[in-house]
């Protein structure tokens, strides 16, 4: 008997020896919300008569910088005629949003687009893969420090 409980205890001393020599485990830290949100280009391709009424629709999702510039679609007046549209002149409206916001202000374009008089056009997103510098990035994001 005395060699088996001999036995158990080396086992169980070693045992010990091993736990006593491991690391302990770091516990994972919650991660911090240092308010850095991606962004992504929002694109807007509306009537031309609408650009400043979309621009400061978007204006409320903290949106910083915006570019219109002015299109011409390319379809022929028959298909125009066809579709019921009238105006090939276009704006395409370009946004810098952030991610967080994205999804707010496509949900406020759709509504526009399905209530508005003239009102329509196409609207999407595009993630942006990289900003370069932090003064640059805090003013797209609209993040003050």
């Amino acid at each position: 008997m005395q060699s088996i409980e001999n036995t158990t205890e080396n086992s169980a001393s070693k045992t010990v020896q091993k736990n006593a020599k491991r690391k302990p485990v770091a516990k994972k830290k919650p991660p911090v919300d240092d308010g850095f949100r991606k962004l992504k280009i929002l694109i807007t391709v509306i009537n031309r008569s609408k650009t400043e009424f979309f621009m400061d629709l978007l204006t409320a999702y903290e949106v910083n910088l915006q570019t219109a510039v002015l299109a011409q679609g390319t379809a022929t007046n028959e298909t125009l005629h066809m579709l019921g549209l009238d105006d090939a002149d276009k704006s395409v409206i370009f946004s810098i949003v952030r991610e967080d916001k994205a999804e707010e202000a496509l949900h406020a374009i759709e509504d526009k687009f399905n209530t508005l008089k003239r009102g329509k056009g196409i609207a999407f997103t595009v993630p942006m893969s990289s900003v370069i510098g932090v003064a640059m990035y805090r003013f797209l994001s609209n993040h003050r420090a």
